[in-house]
């Protein structure tokens, strides 16, 4: 048994014991590509198809099984990432912290965007749910919504979430949603939306100009959502942050938004600094979204395997940085 087969055993072990119900065969692809992936550390179909540890040794052949695989709607990307992302969530919330979730939109292919969902975990964001669409610009707030909604029932009983994201997604309907769920926010906001507080109207622009930092029980918009809304400006720094809130504003709630930057890292993880995602020449939005569920748990993997040896053969700097991960990944 080669190295990626090896990989691949432990993978489709952990696939059966999370997912009994999902059928061998998918299990038995997934694992292998999984496996692949994490041995080539490319999203190129070509570069896994040549490296693809098959029978067949037409590369050509091994493309197209990977090709029926990511096409096969039978495989539910929610349904299959679902008990991962339950485990990582058990994970952050067990650390005693805050549970931060962060909402983001990258490039996924020259023709389509993902919008992601994703949790922070000891300095570092890892994906939940996420949706692709064919487009050239911002995905708008239905799919913002599918994607959240699908972590929802996800979250342990008592749960409390603080959402990031930022200026795409400090939008009236995502804090009118936030709301709703009984979640706290942290959303950057645009500079031009209109604010509405004791029967005048202006921009945040507007206000952070008169001095107005510390906004409480605003209405954003022609939509007149309320939120409270801090600002700060660091030095160095071209243009303030203005964050909508669910708490009273002050300058250290404003500052938890830097939380956010783990997403930019995850993103680089999919792409140039990692497999390469770009390079996919993938077509379809589902196909491309169940590559996408590959390199998840691809990154879960590795991530869990490099806690696991943090959590037992620590560094000193390691000690108070990581949660503990108490069992070793099967195969790892």
């Amino acid at each position: 048994m080669g190295g990626i087969e090896h990989v691949a055993s432990g993978i489709i072990a952990d696939l059966a014991a999370k997912l009994p119900g999902q059928r061998k065969t998918q299990r038995g692809k997934l694992g292998l590509l999984v496996a692949t992936l994490l041995a080539v550390r490319s999203a190129n179909l070509m570069d896994l198809a040549a490296s693809l540890p098959r029978p067949c040794e037409r590369v050509d052949k091994r493309y197209q099984w990977i090709e029926r695989f990511l096409s096969n709607a039978r495989v539910s990307v929610d349904a299959v990432m679902a008990p991962y992302a339950r485990e990582l969530l058990k994970l952050a919330t067990g650390t005693g912290r805050h549970l931060v979730l962060m909402i983001d939109q990258s490039k996924a292919t020259d023709r389509h965007q993902m919008v992601m969902v994703a949790v922070r975990i000891g300095g570092r964001a890892l994906p939940l749910a996420w949706r692709v669409k064919e487009t050239q610009g911002a995905i708008g707030f239905a799919e913002q919504r599918e994607a959240l909604e699908a972590v929802l029932p996800l979250l342990s009983e008592g749960a409390k979430p603080v959402l990031m994201g930022d200026r795409f997604y400090g939008s009236p309907d995502l804090i009118a949603w936030c709301r709703g769920q009984g979640w706290n926010w942290r959303l950057r906001l645009k500079q031009d939306l209109l604010v509405f507080d004791d029967g005048g109207e202006s921009t945040l622009a507007e206000c952070f100009a008169r001095g107005e930092h510390m906004l409480t029980d605003v209405q954003l918009t022609g939509k007149r959502v309320v939120t409270n809304v801090a600002m700060v400006h660091e030095a160095g720094h071209p243009k303030p942050w203005i964050i909508a809130m669910s708490e009273a504003p002050t300058a250290h709630r404003a500052f938890d938004y830097g939380l956010r930057w783990g997403i930019e890292a995850m993103f680089s993880d999919f792409k140039t600094r990692g497999f390469g995602l770009e390079d996919s020449q993938i077509q379809y939005p589902d196909r491309l979204s169940r590559l996408i569920l590959v390199m998840a748990l691809a990154l879960y993997w590795a991530v869990s395997s490099g806690m696991w040896d943090a959590a037992n053969h620590p560094t000193p700097a390691e000690k108070n940085d990581l949660p503990t991960v108490r069992a070793r990944p099967s195969g790892a």
